[in-house]
Parts: C-alpha cells; structure tokens; sequence
C-alpha cells in the first residue's frame, strides 16, 4: 500500500519504527521471561529432586522417568483447548490463571510419597500449564511481525537456559541447605519454595499485562497504529486463519514431527542433566547446580547471536538444522569422552547451546503461515504434539539405564531425534516457510 494513503499517524520511519519495537519489548519481554524461567524450572526442577528423592521414596529409575514425563501427557491433551481460550478469553486472565494453578500444584509435589501420587501430581502440573508456552509464542504474533519475531522469540526463550543458570545453583542449595529443616527432606523444600514465585507472578501479570496493541495505554496512538499496520501487513500472506484449517494443515503435522524430536533432547537435558554431571565424579549437590548452570550460561549466548543472524538474512531452515546436529553431536562425544566433570561440563555445553539454539528458531515457522484462530490452535497442536517427547524422553534414558547401568544409548537415541528433526525441516520448501522479503 502507497504510504501516501494512509493517515499521518500510521506513517512511519524505520528510526519510529525501532523505537516503538525498543518500548513494546521493554514493557513485554521481561515480564514474559520471568515467567518462562519459572514456568521451566517448576517443570523440571524434579531433576534435582530426583537426588534425594528416589533414594528416600525408593523409587527406581523407570518409575522416575515415567513420572517425570507423565506431565507430557496432561499438557499434550490441554494444550489445543488452552490456546483456544487464551485467543478467546485474553492472555492477561488466562496466563495468570495457568500461572497460578500450576504454582499450587507444584507446591502440592512436597506431599508426594508414593509411586501413584507422584505420577498423579505430575498429570495434573502438566493440565494446569498446558498452554502457557503456545500462548506467549501466539501472544508475540500480536505485537510482533515476522522480520522481528527471531531475535523476540530468542529472548523469551532464553527463559530456559536462564532457568538453568538461576534454578541449578538455587536448587542445589535448597537441597543442601534446607535438609532436615522443621524435619523436612531438601526435596520438599525445593518444590515449596520455588513454587511462591510462579503464584506471585500470575497475580502481577493479571494487573499488568495488556491483551492487544489497542489497550496499550504506555504506547501513543501513532505507534499503535504504526505496530498495528505491521501486523496487519503480515496478515495478507497467511495460508490459514480458522482453527479447523490448522488442523487440515499438512505443514502443521510435518513441524510436529520435527518439533518432537528437538523436544526429546530438550528434555533429555532437562531432567538428566543434574545426573549426568553427578555421574562424572561430583557428589556435593551445590557443586552440581553451579556445574550445571554452565551449560545454560553457555546456550544464552549462542541462542541470541543466532537469533540476530537469523533475523538479519531472513532464512530459518539452516538456522535449526545446525544447531540441532551440533547438539546431537554434543550429546554423543559427552559419552565418548573421559567421565570427568570438565569434560562433562564441555560436551553437555555443546549439547545444550544446540538443542536450545534450534528450539528457539522453529518457532519462527508456524506464524509464517498460520494467523488467528489457526494461529493459536496450530501452535498449540505443534507444541502439544512435540512435547508427548518429553514423556518419552526421561522414560527412554531411565529405562536404558536401569537395563544397562549406563545413560549412553538413551542420549544416542535422542542425538538420533534431534538429526531427524533437523532433516525434516530441511526436507520442507524455503518458499513456504522462510520470511518474505
């Protein structure tokens, strides 16, 4: 459209432009982050629970992994209704909703002492979160247009290696600094404490948060129409906007399959990598939750340089594809090498910068073509989809290793599902799935 034949107010300089994206991003993304590094930590923080409790609940290994993923279960049968809701209904009522519900029940997992309650509980932390991540991912589509969305979608995801970063050295002092305290395990103390921040963080995103570019009261009436425009722009090249066109979508199925096998190494990190790093030869909890915050540390730095490359040439495809095998061949050379934690620490490095470098760019694919309703259900039914790998995921390792003593052959199969998931997006068209120029 001829700029000339719009109002002034929507007429903008790319100067304007920056700073309009400068203000939304400091208003949006560190309130969004923190929540991922909560909503994460609470997911996977039975990683480091698992260090005592087993021991003291005589769960096995199998029985670990099985509840560590039955999480998967409730989320994958949520998530699409979740997502629905939140398009409906408005982010700011439902995430806090999914905020403080989970909050609770991860609260509740302090309560667990046999098998069945702890696959119980897991069941429903998954029911109550299903929807929190499609929801942001779909929650960015509304103020961001595609040519933004890799560097914004890197920043928000690095809510997950932060949560390493943060939750590693925190959760490895709980459990060693709170042991025995008022007569209860480290482990329950773990899952109590980091609990009150998600329950606290729902109440501020419900006074906080605004739903649209519309009710944005910080931002001048010529930058929302100027965001506004962009977005709508972005809008005449989506392929489907109804939910149920999402569903007949062809590309919405191939990414799932993609997406679940990048899913089965993030949470074959997620919940093994306290293990491994104790594995190596380190026995003192504190030592553990620093040693794993490197790995994170390493994936924050990574995710946004790849991110802003991204960006700035417009291709996606390779973006995920290299990252996943160099995580792939990170999670092999982490069992080819000596078990030292210097060594563990390296290879789990690059494992970790690859898995979550390419997870971070596949959600760049989906807005491509996907926007309304479709946008909200198919990025839910890709999420969902995906992350039934990571009930796999924790049950493939724990049942290899209490067959074999070993985690070596379960971290192959997973390398194999990160290369798979790199091969599939590769084998899709560029012109369907990379941003137009």
């Amino acid at each position: 459209m001829n700029t000339t034949t719009l109002p002034r107010a929507a007429v903008a300089t790319p100067r304007a432009d920056d700073a309009a994206y400068a203000r939304v991003t400091w208003r949006l993304l560190p309130l969004l982050f923190i929540c991922y590094v909560a909503a994460y930590l609470d997911r996977v923080n039975v990683g480091f629970a698992k260090l005592q409790m087993l021991n003291e609940l005589h769960f096995s290994e199998a029985m670990y992994g099985l509840g560590a993923g039955i999480f998967f279960i409730g989320y994958f049968i949520f998530e699409v209704p979740s997502n629905l809701a939140l398009h409906r209904f408005g982010a700011r009522k439902w995430i806090a909703r999914i905020m403080i519900s989970w909050g609770l029940i991860s609260g509740c997992m302090m309560f667990v002492q046999t098998p069945t309650s702890f696959y119980i509980l897991r069941f429903f932390l998954g029911v109550a979160e299903a929807g929190f991540f499609p929801g942001i991912i779909l929650y960015l589509t509304y103020w961001y247009p595609a040519a933004r969305r890799a560097k914004v979608t890197s920043l928000f995801m690095t809510g997950i290696p932060m949560a390493g970063v943060i939750g590693g050295p925190l959760s490895g002092w709980i459990l060693s600094a709170f042991d025995g305290v008022q007569g209860m395990s480290g482990w329950k103390w773990l899952f109590l404490i980091e609990a009150v921040p998600s329950i606290l963080l729902g109440v501020l995103v419900l006074l906080v948060l605004n739903d649209k570019i519309a009710d944005a009261r910080w931002l001048s009436e010529r930058e929302k129409q100027m965001l506004q425009k962009n977005i709508d722009a972005d809008g005449a090249h989506i392929e489907s906007h109804s939910a149920s066109g999402a569903f007949r979508n062809p590309k919405v199925w191939v990414l799932s399959a993609a997406y679940f096998g990048f899913i089965m190494g993030l949470y074959g990190i997620g919940f093994w990598l306290p293990s491994l790093v104790k594995a190596s030869g380190v026995a003192n909890t504190t030592t553990i939750g620093l040693l794993v915050a490197l790995p994170y540390a390493a994936a924050v730095v990574c995710m946004i340089w790849t991110s802003r490359n991204s960006d700035r040439t417009g291709e996606r495809r390779w973006h995920i594809a290299i990252p996943a095998l160099v995580g792939a061949v990170g999670l092999v050379a982490s069992t080819l090498v000596p078990q030292t934690p210097l060594w563990a620490v390296v290879t789990l490095s690059i494992a970790t910068m690859g898995i979550l470098t390419g997870l971070a760019q596949f959600w760049c694919l989906p807005p491509a073509f996907l926007g309304g309703a479709a946008a909200a259900a198919g990025i839910a039914l890709i999420n969902s989809v995906g992350n039934l790998a990571g009930f796999v995921s924790p049950f493939i390792v724990g049942w290899i290793k209490d067959v074999t003593g070993s985690t070596n052959n379960g971290l192959f199969v997973i390398a194999a599902s990160l290369i798979v998931g790199g091969a599939i997006v590769l084998s899709m068209s560029r012109r369907a799935l990379e941003q137009r120029r």
